[in-house]
């Protein structure tokens, strides 16, 4: 199809199309000069191997192959649209983040370009790593000096390989001075290992440079509908059931407002809030709010219309659900 006549389409009608037949290009997007700049980070610390980028299914560089796979939404402001109205949320859609997790994909395509999980010293650094059996999902420690802060959720800590990846993306940052923040943590160890690694690599090629297609990944051979159908049961993890005392304490009016009209009507200011000082997705938290504005209603709970302090308590209850969901282990690895 060409673009203008999908462009154009309702959401309905669009969820219907596949999105490989969607036309979709990397040349000639905003995404380009990104992609460029990468490069030109790369280039800067005297390294040659520039991974070719590829339009995927989400942020991915596939095992063993040196290439990044940049997710199909962020290529056409249409699809944009619909992944933010899908998942409530763009992930990458800003310069600032796109490049954070460009820089964490690089690093996983240096790693197979130049074969460096092999090496002893990455492996005392990182711990080994396998094509087998790897974790999908982690348990993190927040407090932990011996890992990096990058991307969200402490994703240093989901498997060797992310912690390489993390660590990487960290030292490749421009104007970042690395040894200032992290002075007096473990973590400041890998960083110099990655800067004397670097330096070993500076004006060589790749080691492994296997010859693919990208479209050997069928991943973009679905309809959108089936991919945000995927998607989004991905996402929808099942918080604690037991919220019926605390709702009754936190809406304990005899009458006045229904709690589930007040939670309807809060719902963006509230999601803002909790994501903000969770860093959990805005999906995961919306259907939270889903469940307990349903079981509001089964209650039959009331709010008081007046009550100036409803907002803060609200907002502190639903924060601790989703930090007792956040630190019972069941992080994915996604990226």
């Amino acid at each position: 199809m060409d673009a203008p006549d999908w462009m154009s389409l309702g959401d309905d009608e669009l969820l219907e199309k596949k999105i490989s037949k969607l036309g979709l290009r990397l040349e000639g997007t905003p995404l380009q000069p990104l992609i460029r700049q990468l490069y030109d980070e790369l280039s800067a610390k005297g390294l040659v191997f520039h991974p070719p980028c590829h339009i995927g299914d989400e942020w991915f560089v596939p095992i063993g192959i040196p290439a990044i796979f940049i997710p199909f939404f962020l290529v056409n402001d249409r699809l944009r649209s619909l992944e933010r109205k899908m998942m409530l949320e763009v992930e990458g859609e800003t310069p600032d983040w796109f490049m954070k997790l460009m820089r964490h994909e690089a690093a996983h395509a240096y790693s197979y370009a130049y074969r460096l999980q092999r090496r002893r010293k990455w492996q005392a650094m990182f711990g080994r790593t396998s094509r087998e059996g790897t974790p999908t999902t982690y348990r993190p420690r927040p407090f932990s000096r011996s890992y990096v802060v990058h991307l969200e959720d402490w994703y240093a800590q989901a498997h060797p390989d992310e912690d390489w990846a993390e660590t990487f993306a960290v030292w490749l940052t421009p104007g970042l001075d690395w040894r200032t923040p992290y002075a007096g943590w473990k973590a400041l160890r890998k960083l110099e290992y990655v800067d004397e690694l670097m330096k070993s690599l500076a004006g060589k090629p790749p080691v492994h440079a296997p010859k693919y297609r990208a479209a050997e990944y069928n991943c973009l051979n679905v309809t959108l509908k089936t991919y945000y159908g995927r998607k989004r049961k991905l996402y929808e993890d099942a918080y604690p059931d037991f919220y019926d005392a605390d709702l009754r304490k936190l809406f304990a009016a005899p009458s006045g407002l229904k709690a589930s009209s007040y939670l309807r009507r809060s719902r963006r200011r509230l999601l803002d809030s909790v994501c903000r000082w969770t860093n959990e997705k805005k999906f995961r938290v919306n259907k939270l709010l889903n469940r307990l504005i349903e079981r509001c209603d089964q209650l039959n709970l009331h709010v008081l219309n007046d009550d100036p302090q409803q907002d803060f308590r609200v907002t502190a209850f639903i924060t601790t659900l989703v930090m007792n969901y956040l630190f019972t282990g069941k992080f994915k690895r996604t990226k």
